[in-house]
């Protein structure tokens, strides 16, 4: 059997791996000891010079030069949350160990919460609950776009953004997309039409942001964009607040009440104090809570067992993450 350890913050560990997929790890696996925080592992260098397998999630350590020396056996690291930017090094990157992360776990709950806020923008939801609110009292439920042949626009077709347009085929909608790097036909297979970035801001009903956060990413949705929406349109965000020029978001949401913003990530995040985003009556604020939360973080722990198992069965790993790779997971 592997040896392995559990290396993350005690928080994760009980988030991640819950009773269940810790019975099935160590059927698997020899733990060397209980779970680990990085700073409770690096005063234990006999311990790691023994672990093969790490599992881990947020609070990991960083796999530095300092940490892989005292790793020499190490074989492969599972990291049952999203990315792994913030804590692996040029050093891990050339010592060629395979590292698996949960991104597209993490995927599935950001997606179900976009198809849910989507369905809600068609329907003005979140306009008829503000102004229910703010007058007392029912008010004119004037024309909403529903669920029927109304457009839906996602942008980038990555992981999320693919899953948000697999959820949306059972209903009648025309979908639009913007993603540079898809093809055309890959678009349509999917169920998308490709259309440039004004195009989508000025077509659809709905528009959902799912890009990276890139250099060359940062500021691409800029307030011209939210002035060409068509009247009534909502403007979804569980990417990254970075993507939008948020000052000129701002502004323009200011000039058009009959826009709808719904942001689970702003930039800087939360939003400083004092920000119009707190108080404007068209801007829905949720704290980050699109991806993996409670229970459903488990799930990641769960594709980390099925990798660990491709691992042992000399079967290709799903959900290894390159040097390259890396780079582009939000």
């Amino acid at each position: 059997m592997l040896k392995g350890l559990y290396i993350l913050s005690s928080d994760s560990y009980a988030l991640i791996y819950g009773e269940p997929e810790q019975r099935d790890i160590a059927a698997r696996v020899q733990l060397l000891a209980p779970p680990q925080t990085p700073e409770k592992a690096a005063a234990q260098p006999a311990l790691l010079r023994e672990v093969e397998v790490i599992f881990s999630g947020w609070g990991a350590p960083r796999l530095d030069d300092a940490f892989l020396q005292t790793t020499p056996n190490l074989k492969l690291f599972l990291y049952g949350a999203g990315s792994i930017r913030g804590f692996t090094t040029p050093a891990f990157w050339n010592r060629n160990i395979p590292i698996c992360s949960a991104w597209a776990a993490n995927a599935l709950p950001v997606a179900e919460y976009t198809l849910a806020q989507i369905l809600f923008s068609l329907k003005h939801g979140w306009h008829f609950a503000a102004e229910i609110k703010r007058l007392g009292a029912y008010p004119h439920r004037g024309v909403v776009p529903g669920a029927y042949q109304s457009t839906v626009g996602i942008l980038s077709l990555g992981m999320i953004g693919r899953r948000v347009v697999e959820l949306l085929k059972p209903f009648d909608l025309r979908v639009l997309a913007y993603d540079p790097f898809v093809k055309p036909d890959e678009a349509e297979a999917l169920g998308a039409t490709l259309v440039p970035l004004d195009t989508l801001f000025r077509e659809c009903d709905v528009v959902s942001l799912h890009t990276p956060w890139l250099k060359e990413t940062e500021g691409l949705i800029t307030g011209a964009h939210f002035a060409s929406m068509k009247p009534g349109a909502t403007f979804i965000n569980t990417a990254r607040g970075a993507i939008v020029r948020e000052p000129e978001m701002i502004d323009m949401l200011g000039k058009r009440p009959d826009l709808f913003a719904v942001l689970d990530v702003t930039y800087p995040e939360p939003p400083l104090p004092g920000s119009p985003l707190y108080t404007l009556p068209n801007v829905i604020l949720t704290p980050h809570i699109a991806g993996s939360m409670n229970a459903e973080c488990r799930r990641m722990g769960r594709f980390m067992i099925e990798e660990l198992d491709r691992f042992i069965a000399a079967q290709p790993l799903r959900w290894r993450v390159t040097e390259t790779m890396a780079k582009t997971l939000a």
